[in-house]
């Protein structure tokens, strides 16, 4: 039997290597930053698992995959990001263009919105979250490194989608639940 190819043992140390080669501690800010747009990847697939429509279906793929891309430009040094492919406006645009969609779909917003509601509205507002911290990490990147401004631009609406998605998803599966500062 072979040795695997899923670890190396190079990281045993607490280092571990961008793209292109540079070993930085494993706490590094790049990590925290696509260590979370992973994490969010990861809740962005268990999501699928509860949405029925296949518009949004085709959004979250989109979703997946542009994450990816935002992973991989994080996890790489600038002369090897080149070759990931980019973030673009018609990418943050199409997510403006869905949110308004959906927007259109439900009733207007006059109220605070509790997380839940139905399982696809939960699991959508804990990608919302994530995806705020994921924000917040590429901003701390962008403090030591060039961060491509469309990257800022995709992350922050896409948070936004996910608050409307997950509305959307108890307009039509569920029951939104609003915050009543009256209670308990």
């Amino acid at each position: 039997m072979g040795k695997s190819v899923v670890y190396t043992k190079t990281g045993d140390g607490g280092k571990t290597s961008l793209v292109g080669g540079t070993r930085v501690p494993k706490t590094h800010i790049r990590l925290e930053a696509y260590g979370t747009v992973d994490e969010l990847n990861s809740f962005v697939g268990l999501l699928v698992r509860e949405v029925k429509d296949e518009t949004l279906l085709n959004d979250l793929a989109f979703i997946q995959h542009k994450l990816f891309s935002v992973g991989g430009y994080l996890a790489s040094e600038e002369d090897v990001s080149k070759n990931i492919p980019s973030i673009t406006e018609s990418d943050v645009t199409r997510l403006e263009d869905e949110m308004d969609r959906l927007d259109g779909l439900i009733p207007k917003l006059n109220r605070f919105v509790l997380p839940g509601g139905s399982e696809a509205a939960a699991r959508a507002h804990i990608c919302r979250t994530i995806c705020r911290r994921a924000e917040r990490r590429i901003y701390d990147v962008s403090s030591e490194y060039p961060i491509d401004e469309q990257i800022f631009k995709f992350v922050n609406r896409l948070s936004d989608f996910f608050f409307v998605l997950a509305r959307y998803e108890c307009v039509t599966n569920g029951t939104e639940i609003f915050w009543d500062k009256s209670c308990c």
